[in-house]
């Protein structure tokens, strides 16, 4: 992805011809009509395997009263499927070429996020990293394979730029063995030097040339990302709805959170989609922090509905801590996303105080709705889609006192 402001220059390379194999060149920046690919889409949802995973394990350390450790691991675990899924998708924006070998890489790819996958309950529940770390090696390898061939392909700057990539990519996986190696106390440390380490990659490469990522490919595959972690979040929701119902009947105590949790997420879903991105990151250079705030919306997207899995077992009688933080596992998360979207996009398109205040107005009172008990969620979820209304409202009148002004110009 680009760290610096100046675009890199659009050019799509020359025609190559058909067949199994070709070069690995830079695609344009103004290219026509991209879209996301069937490998993409397949990619996407073999990560949010893992993502469910994290959840699940999430749902189970703060049910169980260790909500601490749990959130720790859910960062750690999130950060490696989040990282790897970024990496990919910035790439793809600039190489993508289809070939028999790239495919065959990004499948590669894809069953090193699914061995990751199957290790996140030994991390979570044991700190046992042997089997993520494999996982991730194997993402990790064949991103810096796909680097090394655009190297192949590339000359001057170019060149250093995709060796930069793949020779950072490659020291990192050595630094992520401290997560294997090192004693429990130290990992959380490990971690953070870690994390450092991989953002700064891309400002080490990309600081003489920039890839020729695509503006509207890439707010369309964040889009994507983001509808299919609210999906799993209402499946997993739904999941713990039909559970409690089967071995409790509880449908009273059940209902409330079930709809505050559909309203909690179709405004989530609204919110984010409300603006057209693509022309801010085309416009004004701010790419690499709006790519990298994403772990943010993701990770809380995701932990709402471990959160309301959280809540749906408090209310059954199946979880060991107080009403107050089933809430919080539902209430905090809700208004993390909130902040965070409006930092990251809505703020860019919001006309006066009124509309900018919309959002970081409702994430104050969704963490008050916390204390409301048992009725916490479906207040968070009413809070939320008041916000909705609030801001389509706002909006249309910002509409029409522009069209009125536009109609009475050429009168004045």
């Amino acid at each position: 992805m680009t760290s610096s402001p100046a675009p890199a220059p659009s050019s799509p390379g020359a025609p190559q011809p058909p067949g199994p194999l070709r070069r690995l060149t830079a695609r344009g920046r103004d290219e026509a009509h991209r879209v996301s690919s069937p490998l993409e889409l397949f990619f996407d949802l073999c990560f949010v395997v893992a993502i469910a995973q994290a959840g699940v394990q999430l749902v189970h350390a703060v049910s169980q009263g260790h909500a601490g450790d749990g959130i720790l691991n859910y960062a750690m675990q999130f950060f490696a499927i989040w990282w790897a899924w970024m990496n990919f998708t910035w790439f793809a924006s600039a190489y993508d070429n289809d070939d028999v070998l790239y495919r065959v890489v990004t499948l590669v790819q894809i069953a090193g996020v699914l061995v990751l996958a199957a290790g996140v309950s030994r991390a979570f529940q044991h700190h046992d990293y042997l089997v993520v770390w494999l996982g991730y090696l194997i993402m990790r390898l064949a991103m810096a394979a796909q680097w090394l061939r655009a190297a192949r392909s590339a000359e001057g700057a170019e060149r250093t730029m995709a060796v930069r990539y793949a020779s950072g990519v490659l020291a990192c996986l050595v630094g992520w063995l401290g997560l294997v190696l090192l004693p429990g106390p130290a990992r959380p440390w490990v971690f953070l030097v870690m994390a450092m380490a991989e953002m700064c990659v891309p400002l080490f490469a990309e600081k003489d040339y920039e890839t020729s990522w695509h503006p509207h490919h890439i707010a369309e595959r964040y889009g994507l990302f983001t509808i299919i972690v609210l999906g799993e979040t209402i499946a997993s929701a739904t999941a713990a709805v039909k559970g409690g119902f089967d071995e409790h009947g509880a449908l009273g105590e059940l209902l409330p959170i079930a709809a505050g949790g559909l309203l909690i997420v179709f405004s989530a879903w609204w919110i984010y989609f409300v603006v057209p991105i693509h022309g801010h990151l085309r416009a004004n250079g701010q790419a690499f922090l709006w790519g990298y705030g994403h772990y943010l919306i993701f990770a809380s997207a995701a932990a709402i509905g471990a959160g309301l899995e959280v809540a749906l077992e408090h209310a059954v009688g199946k979880s060991h801590i107080s009403t107050l933080s089933a809430s919080a596992a539902v209430t905090l998360p809700t208004a993390l996303y909130l902040l965070t979207v409006w930092a990251l996009h809505s703020r860019h398109f919001k006309v006066g105080i009124a509309q900018q205040l919309v959002l970081p107005v409702t994430a104050l009172l969704v963490i008050c709705c916390t204390f409301l008990g048992g009725w916490a969620v479906l207040a968070a979820g009413l809070v939320c889609a008041a916000a909705v209304a609030t801001g389509v409202t706002l909006t249309a009148r910002t509409a029409g006192r522009e069209r009125t002004a536009g109609a009475t110009a050429p009168a004045g």
